[in-house]
């Protein structure tokens, strides 16, 4: 199988409101729900997994029936919103309860609405091919080292530079192993899943990524989701 494991246990304090940014409305839709309709119409994605911020798994719930997500057939508590690699863990410790070890599992920001099928297919393509797969850009702007946030007299060379996004994807039994390295602290300060294997010794393999692969966490983000939103249905 083929899963999805959409983050959304987080506060999203930079959005500069109430709502986490997850079920914020954007054009009279829930941020979270654009997401999940990128998984459910994919015709390789069997199920999709949310590990939910506690007490918002009901509104999530809801939503998913009011919009058909047939495929998302399971919504777990994901914590308080301050430990999002522990909210992924919970996820795949939920799966492997229904799932076997050498399932695919992409593990995509729920916040990131407008991945494509053709970012989607390429990295369950890639990481079947080579054991892993991580969406990357190029980096095409000008990367400046700084020891104290004014200045700078170093450059970085952008040719050896990429940009991460997700989906991450891994098998199960290799992303289960992974966190539970974290879990018992034997990596800290981990910000995704590529960091946490790459601080593992893993290797990490780039599938395709997309400019218009935006993750949502500012209110300039939002403006630009619109902008884009309304160029691809035109």
């Amino acid at each position: 199988m083929n899963i999805a494991l959409l983050t959304a246990a987080g506060r999203g304090t930079r959005m500069k409101q109430e709502i986490p940014k997850q079920f914020a409305t954007i054009n009279n839709k829930p941020l979270i729900i654009y997401t999940l309709e990128a998984f459910q119409r994919h015709p390789n994605i069997d199920a999709i997994i949310v590990p939910c911020l506690n007490g918002w798994e009901p509104i999530l719930e809801a939503y998913a029936k009011q919009y058909k997500i047939t495929k998302l057939k399971w919504i777990i508590p994901g914590g308080n919103g301050g430990n999002g690699p522990h909210s992924i863990y919970l996820g795949l410790k939920e799966l492997q309860k229904h799932c076997s070890g050498n399932d695919i599992v992409l593990i995509h920001d729920g916040n990131r609405p407008l991945i494509s099928n053709d970012v989607i297919s390429n990295s369950i393509v890639t990481c079947k091919e080579k054991g892993s797969a991580v969406a990357v850009v190029p980096c095409n702007e000008v990367i400046v080292r700084t020891s104290d946030n004014e200045t700078s007299n170093e450059f970085l060379e952008r040719d050896t530079l990429k940009r991460t996004q997700t989906p991450h994807t891994y098998p199960l039994e290799k992303l289960l192993w992974a966190y539970e390295q974290l879990e018992n602290k034997k990596v800290e300060n981990v910000v995704a899943t590529c960091d946490l294997m790459i601080k593992l010794g893993e290797k990490v393999n780039f599938s395709l990524g997309s400019e218009k692969n935006i993750k949502i966490t500012t209110p300039e983000d939002v403006e630009l989701f619109k902008a884009l939103s309304e160029g691809e249905d035109n």
